[in-house]
């Protein structure tokens, strides 16, 4: 199972809190949790709110009034003496040491000298251990989620007035897609950012995935522009499944085209699924080339510098596709004693296409002295058993 957050009104402790029990979390064992944390009695309450006409859990963690400040040391002791399920614990620590860590680059502090002010209070605490509790319960896969709403304006703190967001936001979401959102005001709270930032693996829209059910969490505030709520999406990714791609296109007019060979072997060479090209006019009448390159994300990198360096280009296009795939398997047969490999595509037992390497083809016709045909059709019909299935496979000897 994999979740979605929908962070689209900002997110903080308790609306991720109520989300989480919304969708199904084991809220006794989130009592638990939370009751065995705290020094103090403190009590969790859910109630069904409308916010912006939607109904939602508002989750209520009542706890006596506390003006200690606590440190990321004292925050650590109190969740380690609890005893908590040990993923649970693991979770709520990272969690607070995430936070400390923004805090201290934000203010210019060594991490222990952090004292928490607000996000130190017995609510913060409960609300960081109860969704910990609550996301360990539901044994997710993956935590997805979408840009989030940060708010504007400005926000008192213990630091005195700052703008939205304040530096720890701000760090704790840096290199996450972030934007101010529908209202004005606080809509990401530290809390809810730590949060985020130890959770989420993959931020963006929703990913392809079957909906099981859905969790509301509310916000202490109505807005009357829209509806303050956190939603959590939980579900089964889609089968069967499809990995994302980068397409990179840039068009080409002043090139020699007898360079074009070298430069898509160097593309497949650095990483590519594959290369084309498409014959395009350009204005003035120009003739040109389209580029255009499948590769996989993580080889960007290396794609974009073989573009610059082998082409004329000084921009390029890019797409995030969705690329679905057959599985495939490459094994050998012998045509007069050269082995050509042959690459089988199969889904569940069920074969799709069987078909020679056409390199390989070329050299064993070279070695034979043969046309290349000849060896193309004998390979074919050598391969032909492939047909079968997978599960008939077999190397020649």
């Amino acid at each position: 199972m994999i979740a979605w957050i929908d962070a689209a009104s900002g997110a903080s402790g308790d609306m991720l809190l109520g989300a989480v029990l919304d969708a199904g979390a084991d809220e006794e064992l989130v009592q638990q949790a939370i009751s065995a944390v705290a020094p103090e009695l403190i009590d969790v309450s859910v109630v069904r709110v409308r916010r912006g006409g939607l109904w939602a859990n508002r989750a209520r963690v009542e706890a006596a009034d506390s003006t200690t400040h606590r440190g990321l040391g004292d925050v650590v002791a109190l969740i380690r003496d609890a005893q908590l399920d040990h993923d649970v614990a693991r979770h709520a620590i990272d969690v607070f040491e995430g936070l400390a860590a923004a805090e201290a680059t934000a203010h210019g502090v060594a991490v222990d000298e952090v004292h928490f002010h607000e996000v130190g209070a017995l609510d913060a605490i409960a609300d960081v251990v109860g969704v910990c509790a609550g996301l360990v319960s539901l044994r997710l896969e993956a935590v997805h989620c979408s840009p989030v709403a940060l708010g504007s304006g400005s926000v008192m703190t213990e630091h005195g007035l700052l703008s939205i967001p304040p530096p720890a936001v701000a760090l704790l979401l840096q290199g996450a897609p972030t934007y101010a959102g529908p209202a004005e005001g606080e809509l990401c709270t530290p809390t809810g950012a730590a949060l985020l930032t130890h959770w989420v693996s993959a931020w963006g829209a929703q990913p392809s995935m079957t909906v099981t059910m859905i969790g509301t969490g509310a916000g202490t505030k109505d807005f009357p522009s829209h509806p303050n709520v956190v939603r959590v999406f939980l579900g089964t990714p889609h089968s069967p499944p499809h990995s994302q791609a980068l397409v990179y296109e840039t068009n080409v007019d002043d090139l020699d085209p007898r360079l074009w060979p070298a430069i898509m072997q160097r593309l497949l060479e650095a990483g590519a699924s594959d290369a084309w090209l498409t014959p395009i006019m350009m204005k003035k009448g120009r003739p040109a080339y389209t580029l255009a390159v499948l590769l996989p994300t993580e080889r960007a990198a290396e794609i974009r510098q073989v573009v610059y360096a082998e082409t004329s280009a000084i921009g390029m296009r890019e797409s995030l596709v969705g690329k679905h795939a057959l599985d495939r398997d490459t094994h050998e047969v012998t045509v007069d004693g050269q082995g050509i490999r042959v690459k089988v595509a199969h889904r569940q037992g069920h074969v799709f296409n069987v078909q020679p390497e056409f390199e390989d083809v070329a050299a064993a016709a070279r070695v034979l002295d043969r046309p290349v045909k000849a060896v193309l059709a004998a390979a074919i019909t050598a391969a032909s058993r492939w047909w079968d299935g997978p599960e008939r496979r077999r190397d020649d000897s």
